[in-house]
């Protein structure tokens, strides 16, 4: 009995450490992400003339995007960790946002690979939809998109009688919430079209912007600079695209490693849903020559304010 119970204590202790390792590394991750978004998007706000470009109101729109993706993914991972449970009511709504800005990242991305083509190919006659003060339409349409699939998702599945949505306290996970088989195809067969889709946007746009450079005898930086970046593009889109085959890694790597398979989802997790987020900043901004020098005069100046002469 002594033995028992030395080897409980030994597993809850095994596991609150291992609880403790991934917050610890999941949130200054997070808040080394925040700080960078917030200081990039206070240059967006304090600079009007970023808002002319409808490249910077993507780039804009993509980092609130990221955010709102990290904030719902973290606030949820955390309570999985600690396995808080509470009713459906108040699960429902984070999960939809988590799932809709993480599928608003496929359709960013491809967005910003139109842009990019449109940008190289029609230089002088921009269609109207890609004007800066039109953008706003594409990107209500992809938010449109986005929180729709979800909400048909959770719709259409069949709810256990015994689970009151008000009342019974719930882990707040996707399997648990949408867990019927017509869900699970209905979020399998979305998430193939999405990506199959944007991976053909982005192959086509990268081979018109590739032909188009070698045509060119002018400006071949600025149409090589949109090339690497709609390659860019396609290695985030691989990212993300990794995230959905957690399951048949899970059952590949199980008999191999001694990890569990919540350590096996945390390692996805962080690979696949935050590092693609954090890449997003150093691939647009730091890359950008305007909105880098932006970037390095706006932590001089606040070193200098924290650190006065």
């Amino acid at each position: 009995m002594h033995n028992l119970t030395e080897l409980t204590g030994n597993a809850t202790s095994h596991t609150s450490l291992s609880v403790i390792i991934k917050v610890c590394v999941v949130i200054p991750f997070f808040c080394i992400f925040l700080c960078c978004i917030v200081v990039m998007l206070r240059i967006f706000a304090t600079n009007r003339h970023f808002l002319d470009s409808s490249r910077y109101i993507l780039f804009a729109y993509m980092l609130i995007n990221d955010t709102l993706q990290l904030l719902s993914s973290v606030i949820l991972f955390l309570l999985v960790m600690c396995l808080v449970t509470f009713p459906t009511v108040y699960c429902v709504p984070l999960l939809l946002l988590s799932t809709s800005t993480f599928m608003n990242t496929t359709l960013i991305l491809a967005t910003m690979s139109l842009e990019r083509y449109v940008a190289i190919i029609y230089p002088l006659q921009r269609p109207a939809a890609w004007r800066s003060d039109r953008i706003w339409i594409i990107i209500l349409s992809i938010w449109f998109l986005s929180f729709n699939f979800p909400m048909i998702e959770y719709s259409i599945g069949e709810r256990d009688p015994a689970v009151d949505i008000l009342s019974t306290p719930v882990l707040c996970k996707t399997v648990y919430i949408n867990s019927s088989p017509i869900q699970a195809f209905f979020r399998a067969a979305v998430n193939i079209l999405f990506f199959a889709v944007v991976s053909v946007v982005i192959l086509f746009t990268y081979i018109k912007i590739l032909l188009k450079t070698r045509k060119m005898r002018q400006d071949k930086v600025s149409a090589s600079k949109a090339k690497h970046t709609v390659l860019l593009h396609g290695f985030q889109l691989l990212l993300c695209m990794l995230a959905f085959t957690l399951p048949i890694t899970e059952s590949i790597m199980a008999p191999h490693v001694s990890w569990s398979p919540e350590d096996i989802t945390f390692f996805y997790y962080f690979c696949f849903i935050l590092i693609p987020r954090f890449l997003s900043p150093l691939i647009y901004g730091f890359r950008d020559q305007t909105l880098r020098d932006r970037f390095g005069k706006t932590f001089l100046c606040c070193s200098n304010k924290a650190n006065p002469v």
